[in-house]
């Protein structure tokens, strides 16, 4: 589907209404009062929930489709080396080469 400037504009602008009446409504409803202890529970998942989607859809996306490519080895081999408890700079490092060296060769 493919969508003129104007379309993509009026999308923008829908996006930023909907955005902001997001965000005035939970205020208007709350108020003053304490939210409900399950809510702070909710609210709290989905920041990692959102995070980790957007992660996989940057990692697992090419364009309109889902692919597996040098990239995604390089993020699945630094969560592996997180996992064993491997320092940041050294798994972020061996990550960057492997994803290197995968693209090299393919």
């Amino acid at each position: 589907m493919r969508l003129s400037e104007g379309q993509v504009w009026l999308l923008i602008a829908a996006l930023v209404a909907i955005t902001a009446l997001t965000k005035a409504v939970g205020p208007a409803l709350v108020g003053g009062r304490e939210l409900p202890r399950w809510a702070g529970g909710v609210i709290g998942a989905m920041a990692p929930a959102l995070l980790a989607a957007l992660v996989v859809t940057a990692v697992l996306s090419d364009g309109p489709r889902l692919t597996v490519g040098a990239d995604t080895v390089g993020v699945a081999v630094a969560t592996l080396l997180l996992v064993l408890r491997v320092p940041l700079v050294a798994a972020a490092t061996v990550a960057v080469v492997v994803t290197a060296v995968l693209r090299a060769v393919t």
